[in-house]
């Protein structure tokens, strides 16, 4: 059914600001100035062109998904061809034209994004076996290790706050506090186990964001960027350079690349976000807007960052951090800034978790066949999405491997490769049922160049980040 519930284009553009640009963000100043301001200037310009390119992909294929599920409807009798619509924004007029004309305007019209289709179902119209597997396989690997991101993170955040005996955060082999038996990784597996018994129970349940809650969190989350990058700037100004990044230093290229696909990530929740869209119209350049915006600032924050502090730790909001000499605004303020990652991960964990839950029966059952029963559905599952990623966080802190790992394989998957195979797939089946697969939704980047482009910069990052690894880990 197309979806009721509409929303001007300007409110599909803020989720879809506000969806990539979350706790990815936060791990991307470290990376940026590890690998040279220069370099990964130019670098993060590059990664959001290649991702833009792979989200028109994803619209052109959620049209050509529209069009099929209509057609084959149609081809079973459900509804004659003469009921469809002529989409009145059609580039063929076809007004007073004979009946064939008028045929093929009715099948141009049939290009539509107004149904929410989600990339599985795009994946199981238009992909063999493989490919259906290598999609959701890719895509329950990177929600794993989103949801090890965020635990990991959670608990890093928490002990940096309370430990007191050092100011390096990564040294969690010390004690957490002078005269205390507990060292600071105890205390962060136990923080982390607590943040997965207080927000892991929620994945067993079917929870949703409410309006209200997503809008607090957005709030919190803007309100911490802008300080962020107003101390960062006030800290140029009154002390001047702190850090001094090189202009480029290759062997850090692999963290930058997983955060920064980490951090552009959007493309497996566009049909939700773009669907309830009113008016379409230039869809596509709007999205380009809102990449640029992205991008800049990405870059007004990693640019800060890099040059106002001598180190900067993996999860930026630690560098705000409140010592004891602080003033009373300066604590409350760094107090504000350290937690306030809390805030999201909280609400998203859940959500998340049960996104990977509904994956993974995707992956391993075939629901067409039977239906799983109550404790398969409600009690397995859900421990899958749930124990496994949080597991992962008691094992490690090291919150810039995890993202190494998760941007930089899973994620290039997702957000590279299946995009390409979708969209000529999809236009492959649209041209054998309509004769034609060119529409007002087509990508810019329609050549098949770009597809050759876009997977062969996918096996360059893949074999420079394993070589990266084997030498350097």
């Amino acid at each position: 059914m197309p979806q009721t519930d509409r929303y001007p284009p300007w409110v599909g553009l803020v989720y879809i600001f506000n969806l990539i640009v979350g706790t990815g963000a936060l791990t991307l100043p470290a990376a940026f100035a590890a690998a040279g301001w220069l370099f990964s200037t130019l670098m993060l310009v590059f990664l959001a062109f290649v991702s833009f390119i792979t989200v028109t992909f994803v619209i052109e294929s959620m049209a050509c998904a529209n069009a099929t599920v209509t057609w084959r409807k149609l081809q079973s009798h459900k509804f004659d061809e003469s009921e469809i619509p002529v989409d009145s924004d059609s580039e063929l007029d076809a007004s007073n034209e004979e009946t064939a004309i008028l045929s093929v305007n009715r099948r141009y019209s049939l290009y539509k994004i107004d149904t929410r289709v989600e990339l599985g179902e795009i994946a199981s119209l238009y992909l063999n076996k493989f490919g259906y597997i290598l999609f959701f396989s890719s895509l329950c690997i990177y929600l794993f290790g989103d949801l090890a991101i965020y635990a990991a993170a959670s608990g890093k955040t928490i002990v940096n706050l309370i430990c007191s005996t050092s100011n390096d955060t990564e040294d969690y082999m010390m004690t957490c506090w002078q005269d205390s038996q507990f060292s600071k990784m105890d205390m962060y597996r136990i923080f982390v186990t607590i943040f997965a018994l207080s927000v892991g129970p929620f994945a067993y349940f079917n929870v949703q964001k409410t309006k209200y809650l997503q809008l607090f969190t957005i709030l919190i989350r803007w309100c911490a960027f802008f300080i962020m990058v107003t101390l960062a700037s006030i800290r140029l100004v009154n002390l001047g350079q702190q850090g001094h990044p090189t202009m480029m230093n290759l062997s850090e290229v692999p963290a930058l690349a997983g955060s920064s696909v980490y951090s552009f990530m959007c493309h497996h929740s566009l049909p939700g976000l773009l669907a309830p869209i009113s008016d379409k119209g230039r869809i596509m350049k709007k999205v380009g807007y809102d990449f640029f915006l992205i991008c800049s600032f990405y870059l007004l924050l990693a640019l800060t960052g890099s040059f106002a502090f001598a180190t900067l730790n993996d999860l930026y909001s630690l560098n705000f951090i409140y010592y004891e000499d602080s003033s009373v605004i300066t604590k409350i303020i760094g107090f504000f800034l350290v937690i306030f990652p809390l805030f999201p991960m909280s609400t998203s964990f859940p959500i998340i978790a049960i996104t990977l839950q509904s994956n993974l029966k995707n992956l391993m059952l075939d629901q067409s066949v039977h239906t799983p029963n109550v404790i398969v559905n409600r009690l397995v599952f859900p421990t899958l999405a749930v124990v496994p990623p949080v597991v992962v966080a008691l094992c490690t802190h090291n919150i810039k491997t995890l993202v190494e790992i998760t941007g930089s394989y899973a994620g290039v998957l997702v957000q590279y490769v299946v995009p390409a195979i979708l969209v000529v797939y999809a236009r492959k089946q649209c041209a054998r049922d309509f004769g034609f697969s060119i529409h007002r939704y087509t990508s810019p980047f329609r050549h098949f160049y770009w597809f050759l482009f876009v997977i062969l910069w996918s096996i360059v990052s893949l074999i420079f980040v394993t070589v990266d690894f084997i030498l350097n880990k």
